[in-house]
């Protein structure tokens, strides 16, 4: 049997479905969401299978019942009635502006009523979107599905480039809150069989929303947490060739191949439920590569994310494991933009674990490729320093082997390399968090602030047989930082057979913004 083609940059089920493509059968829950409600809101990071749900409605909605041959839905009892349907994606709008934005969705509008072979009279994109649903219900008689792809896409594309550009999402925001808002008319809303927006961000109902408040979020429904992504089991089940072709290339067995992949695409966790995903881009480029790459992060910088943790002040270290209340997921305002929720938001974070007792969330990384990558042009950024990977693999490789000689020289040269504006600002708080970017984006997996029973040790690293134990300084000794890890017995929690443990004090010099001293002891 011939071995299926990998559907990379292919967002319509039907070209994917026609030219024997993979795809993961996600139709019985898609058969729950449309059977069991109307009006439907889903945030998702990018190129996670967005734009391809869009295009499985459709045609479900179009009545294609032949596409989906050997699928769970088709020998479902959907009825399989064709409705007249309306899809408007914001990839396809040009957004420069807030006046393209309304020709653009004029120009939409009336492709769409061409297609259906419909005269429109209105002019203002509000009443042109009324009149096309009820002329469409009109005409066909089957109530209208309206999909609307990345709802969001006109505001966030201006976000974090400027005023200017800020004054443009502002624009765009009050344009779409109109434009959705017509969904919710009397007039409309009887003619509506179902309706989906999808985009990256949750604005508030006091916002984007406020005249669409009918909206079901599934976002974080635990029935609908794997209805993108891909499940372990969905891995093996599907990929199985790709995966011993994979493994066979990479010289490996399968079953480490896949704690590897496990590693560093797997990780993304939506609701309170245990279940993660895999972000399929990234999986559909190693399977086409054969070689693990951070191909979801180089597919789209995070500029405006490490701005905005720039402009806020934003503690880097404490991201990991970070705490939150369930509010947190919930929405934000252009006016007040909440690093932390953009974060999980965008795909940079996600849930770690759930405590039920309290409603509370621990985030986290997702995985490798998210850490190393995000951390590694977040220290770029900070410092202003582009020319340092390679120094980077080297100070992780250092610190790994237990070479703290070459570790601390790395370190500080790395430190010389950060321009006068960024090092004329260093404080002991910069400092951490400049060191756990470079540590981080070495490989090195670097925790900060490790509670113990005396007191907060500044980092500790962890890497197979051995623990890295650090205390920083500013303007003291490194002998004083090593004593207070001795004196606080801060490597007790640690001692665990066959364990090297290396204690290392640090102190970092504001004046010649750089290391100034240092002491390590070994204990093992």
């Amino acid at each position: 049997m011939k071995i299926k083609k990998l559907p990379i940059g292919q967002s319509s089920f039907e070209n994917l479905i026609k030219n024997n493509c993979i795809y993961i059968d996600k139709t019985e829950k898609i058969y729950q969401l449309i059977t069991t409600g109307q009006f439907y809101f889903l945030s998702r990071p990018r190129r996670f299978g967005k734009s391809l749900l869009v295009s499985t409605l459709k045609n479900i909605f179009l009545g294609n019942k032949e596409l989906f041959k050997g699928l769970w839905i088709y020998e479902s009892d959907y009825e399989w009635k064709k409705h007249p349907v309306i899809t408007i994606d914001f990839n396809e709008i040009l957004l420069d502006t807030s006046p393209k934005l309304l020709q653009g969705l004029a120009k939409t509008l009336d492709k769409i009523a061409n297609y259906y072979e419909i005269k429109l009279c209105e002019v203002e994109y509000k009443y042109k979107f009324e009149e096309l649903i009820v002329k469409l219900k009109g005409k066909y008689e089957h109530d209208v599905v309206v999909l609307i792809d990345e709802y969001d896409k006109p505001i966030i594309t201006h976000l974090g480039v400027g005023e200017e550009r800020l004054k443009i999402a502002k624009e765009n925001r009050d344009i779409l809150k109109s434009f959705y808002g017509t969904l919710k008319g009397e007039n409309v809303i009887k003619n509506l069989r179902f309706v989906l927006l999808t985009g990256v961000s949750k604005f508030s109902k006091a916002g984007v929303f406020s005249e669409l408040n009918n909206l079901n979020d599934i976002s974080m429904h635990s029935k609908y947490a794997d209805l993108l992504g891909v499940t372990e089991d969905e891995l093996r089940l599907h990929f199985d060739d790709y995966l011993q072709e994979t493994a066979d290339e990479l010289g490996i067995e399968n079953e480490k191949l896949i704690s590897k992949i496990i590693d560093y695409y797997n990780g993304y966790r939506f609701s309170e439920k245990n279940l993660k995903v895999i972000n399929p881009y990234s999986l559909l480029c190693l399977f086409d590569n054969r070689m693990f790459r951070n191909y979801w992060f180089e597919s789209g910088t995070p500029t405006f994310l490490v701005n905005l943790l720039k402009q806020e002040d934003f503690y880097l270290p404490r991201v990991e494991n970070l705490i939150v209340k369930e509010s947190i997921f919930s929405t934000y305002e252009l006016e007040d933009l909440d690093p932390t929720a953009l974060l999980f938001q965008t795909g940079y974070l996600t849930i770690k674990d759930y405590y039920i007792d309290t409603n509370e969330y621990v985030l986290s990384y997702p995985n490798k490729e998210v850490k190393y990558s995000f951390l590694e042009i977040l220290y770029k950024s900070y410092t202003n320093d582009i020319d340092n990977d390679n120094r980077f693999l080297e100070l992780g490789r250092a610190l790994r082997s237990g070479n703290i000689d070459k570790f601390i020289e790395l370190a500080k040269l790395i430190f010389s390399r950060i321009a006068y504006s960024v090092g004329s600002k260093l404080n002991e708080a910069n400092f951490h968090t400049l060191f756990y970017l470079m540590v981080s984006a070495g490989g090195a997996p670097a925790e900060m602030e490790i509670l113990s029973c005396d007191g907060r040790i500044d980092m500790v690293v962890s890497w197979k047989d051995k623990i890295f134990i650090m205390e920083f300084k500013c303007d003291q000794s490194a002998e004083k930082a090593l004593e207070q890890i001795k004196e606080k017995n801060y490597s007790s929690r640690f001692r665990v057979q066959g364990s090297k443990l290396y204690l290392i004090g640090i102190n970092f010099d504001t004046n010649i913004r750089n290391i100034s001293d240092w002491k390590s002891e070994v204990i093992g």
